[in-house]
């Protein structure tokens, strides 16, 4: 029986249209941990979908094409051979759903952040963005840019290292190193893979996707799994991407601050609101800041990645 309360009636009959004549639409329920728009799950007699509604509309003033975008990179992900959606219809400008919106099929399997064996898990997760990064991204319209007005950030008042923020923010104002470009998911964390029996079973959420460098996905994902495992997770993940890469990816320390700062600036950086409809409910604001000094402080010390995939 479908549960048309969960759409107003425009938008359920958009999405009826869109689908194969004659499917019957069962059951529609909202998806938990979407922060930034509104994902429903609609399941037919045969199949499943995803909706996203994009509702927000601080995100919309920043990037009005936020539904063409996605419907964009579905059909380029497709390219890999890793599962993603695939885009079954979009409403670039609200017209049949009220606001911008996404149709596109459910791809199997579960969020998964807390593993049995975190080591195998990293490993596997490092290896399914390797398989985004195969693809070379250069005739995608959309091109990375940082969410991050640069020129005003300022050391943090909540962070207990004054000084090596004072260093990393000059390195981050400074000139931006050259890196290896590809198509990138652009917001890959672990809350955006499936699994299923262990193994990854698909990669969500493309509306960022983009052609920019590799280690924007790297710093992003790195920084998610500091504030959920800690650094040492964090590491790992490098070096299991690092030595499954097929492509010489040099690191750069600069995107690891730059992602830094993306999470924190100017802060305080809080528990990210969507980790907790997935079961993370141990985190606290001040693990938060903890965490965001103790990575600040092994960047910092780190320097820069000299060719072994072992640093």
């Amino acid at each position: 029986m479908c549960v048309l309360k969960e759409l107003n009636e425009s938008t359920f009959r958009w999405v009826e249209k869109a689908l194969e004549p004659n499917t019957i639409i069962e059951n529609i329920k909202p998806l938990p941990g979407a922060t930034s728009s509104s994902l429903y799950s609609i399941k037919t007699q045969n199949a499943g979908y995803v909706l996203r509604l994009i509702d927000n509309k601080e995100w919309l003033q920043e990037e009005p094409d936020l539904a063409p975008h996605e419907a964009g990179s579905l059909k380029y992900a497709n390219q890999s051979d890793l599962p993603t959606p695939e885009l079954v219809a979009f409403d670039e400008d609200g017209t049949y759903c009220g606001v911008p919106a996404v149709l596109m099929t459910r791809v199997s399997g579960q969020v998964e952040l807390k593993p049995d064996n975190l080591d195998l898990w990293l490993d596997r997760l490092s290896k399914s963005l390797t398989r985004i990064h195969i693809l070379d991204g250069g005739d995608f319209s959309w091109h990375y840019f940082s969410y991050t007005d640069i020129s005003n950030l300022e050391i943090p008042e909540w962070s207990n290292r004054p000084d090596l923020w004072e260093k990393a923010l000059r390195i981050v104002k400074g000139p931006k190193p050259k890196a290896l470009e590809c198509f990138i998911h652009r917001d890959f964390h672990p809350a955006n893979v499936l699994w299923q029996n262990g193994q990854v079973s698909g990669v969500v959420d493309w509306s960022n996707a983009c052609r920019g460098p590799a280690w924007v996905d790297l710093g992003h994902c790195r920084m998610n799994l500091v504030m959920l495992y800690g650094i040492e997770a964090a590491d790992s993940f490098l070096h299991s991407y690092l030595a499954a890469a097929d492509n010489p990816f040099r690191y750069e320390r600069y995107f690891d601050l730059l992602s830094l700062c993306d999470f924190t600036l100017p802060g305080p950086p809080e528990v990210y609101d969507g980790w907790q409809a997935f079961g993370i409910d141990h985190l606290t604001d001040d693990m938060m800041r903890e965490r965001a000094d103790a990575f600040l402080t092994s960047v910092m010390e780190r320097g820069e990645y000299d060719g072994n995939p072992t640093i």
